[in-house]
């Protein structure tokens, strides 16, 4: 119990560290934190790269950070969000952090962030037995979620922030006319319409916020009422408050406004977009203001990191998501679950020739299950549906954003052209998940193969590994017949011979007997 684990959460403005121990009772105790203001991103659109000046105030921070860790001798995992997820040049920063800082950096969907900061917020508040609406505004992103307990009812992640906000509508934090702040309040309506049917609809009790928008609201709002608590979580932010901070923030000027009661200077510039998104979604909860809380996404990714957190599953709720989505949109499910189940058959059994482990079998698993799902929009290039709805689903929660996109990619080559270099989204792959896709995808076109008929007629298979590698399918009773099986699954074995670069070879059972595994 005495393992360390460190969080990263690069964000949009700031990067945070938070290092903790594990408890007996499957909690954790913050042991330090950090946060430099790095400001990664900007951009009042897309934010489609990332500057070099900002990289380098980001590998700088990483690194600092990584010192830290290590001198609590702490495991790392480190998360980015919108501003990496968003930018084209991320590889760079991705290749760099590993590199010069040695952290490995998983850049998070906004829906997995979401998932998280709902984590964080159950550990940071008595709220476990209240309905909730969360919301986290970032520089570049906000998060809403409902839920009860650990049943996340709703995630959706907006291409609104603090610092997208400033930058569109208020360059340098200046208001510079009365239209600029109702554009700035249409457009967040505009956005989050359909909060109130989504989130709203579950009746929320209580309206929680995290992070430094929020944070930085709070503060204020204290020490407007002459308080000065020591710790903010779990303080109340009154929907006249926050229109009342609103109204004295677009009323001070800009360099005057560091000098407001709680207001943290190094957010003063950003601050005025980050209130009016708080401000609207108050409105939209139909709720009397937000209760603070201190936790968010870094302590949500604690939560799913420490041993013995059993609520939080995190297969179970990975594999229930994407049995869901598979259930919605494939018109054979069972299919797709047998071929599964002997693509994972092959993989165990091909251990020693692809070294892969776990989580390349867990990748394998989700493929399988939801390479048909593109039949919900045409059987005509179906692989290529399959990859846009596995890419674009907002049902996958519980996945990094490199997971999802190298699912969808497993499931996309299912069928059809190997990998190619004129692929666009495949070549922007590491070469490491370029082959992880060829081996995984390989497996599963000869489990395809192996139900062509989709009558479950293969119940197992041999594998025999020498000169060439032999696949022998056993039937599930003696007098069926394999040939069609095995034609099929022959003229699928090209992609894996490749991949591992050894021959294949489909054929009929030597001896009609239990395959030893």
């Amino acid at each position: 119990m005495n393992e360390r684990i460190a969080a990263i959460d690069i964000g949009t403005n700031s990067f945070h560290l938070v290092i903790a121990r594990p408890t007996a009772t499957g909690g954790f105790e913050i042991v330090t934190t950090w946060k430099d203001v790095v400001r990664l991103g900007s951009g009042s659109g897309d934010m489609k790269t990332l500057a070099p000046d900002a990289i380098e105030r980001g590998i700088d921070a990483l690194g600092r950070m990584a010192e830290m860790a290590a001198s609590h001798g702490a495991t790392v995992h480190a998360v980015a969000t919108s501003a990496v997820r968003e930018a084209e040049n991320k590889r760079e920063f991705l290749d760099r952090a590993m590199q010069e800082a040695g952290v490995e950096v998983q850049v998070i969907s906004g829906f997995e962030e979401a998932r998280l900061i709902h984590l964080g917020l159950l550990r940071a508040l008595p709220i476990f037995n209240q309905r909730i609406m969360g919301f986290d505004i970032g520089g570049g992103s906000t998060e809403i979620v409902a839920g009860k307990g650990t049943d996340l009812l709703a995630a959706r992640s907006f291409r609104l922030g603090a610092i997208r906000l400033t930058e569109r509508f208020f360059p340098g934090g200046v208001v510079s006319s009365p239209s600029a702040l109702q554009d700035c309040r249409d457009f967040v309506q505009q956005t989050l319409a359909g909060v109130e049917v989504e989130f709203v609809g579950h009746r929320p009790q209580l309206l929680v916020a995290s992070s430094g928008t929020a944070g930085t609201l709070t503060a204020m709002a204290c020490a407007a009422r002459g308080e000065n608590p020591a710790s903010l979580n779990g303080a109340r932010v009154s929907a006249a408050e926050l229109d009342a901070l609103v109204e004295q923030l677009v009323a001070t000027k800009p360099s005057k406004r560091s000098k407001i009661p709680g207001l943290d200077e190094r957010r003063s510039d950003i601050i005025i977009g980050g209130a009016i998104l708080a401000e609207q979604v108050v409105q939209l909860s139909g709720l009397d203001g937000f209760i603070y809380s201190s936790y968010a996404l870094r302590e949500g990714v604690l939560v799913d990191k420490m041993p013995g957190a059993a609520e939080n599953n995190l297969h179970d709720l990975r594999r229930s998501n994407v049995l869901r989505l598979a259930r919605s949109l494939d018109p054979d499910v069972a299919h797709a679950e047998h071929c599964t189940d002997l693509a994972l058959q092959l993989f165990d059994r091909l251990d020693d020739k692809h070294l892969y482990g776990d989580d390349e079998r867990e990748l394998l698993d989700m493929a399988g299950l939801l390479h048909n799902v593109g039949l919900f929009i045409s059987h005509s290039g179906h692989h290529k549906h399959s990859y846009y709805v596995i890419r674009h689903s907002e049902q996958l929660t519980g996945f990094s954003d490199n997971e999802i996109e190298l699912i969808a990619q497993i499931a996309r080559y299912h069928r059809k052209s190997h990998p190619a270099r004129s692929h666009q989204s495949f070549m922007a792959l590491s070469e490491a998940d370029q082959q992880r896709v060829r081996v995984l995808a390989g497996i599963l076109r000869i489990a395809i193969g192996l139900d062509r008929r989709h009558r479950n007629v293969v119940a197992s298979m041999r594998v025999l590994v020498g000169d060439q590698i032999t696949i022998e399918p056993v039937p599930g009773s003696s007098d069926l017949d394999l040939s069609i099986e095995v034609h099929a699954a022959s003229e699928r074995v090209s992609l894996l011979s490749e991949a591992l670069q050894q021959d294949v070879r489909i054929s009929l059972p030597s001896v009609l007997a239990p395959a030893p595994f």
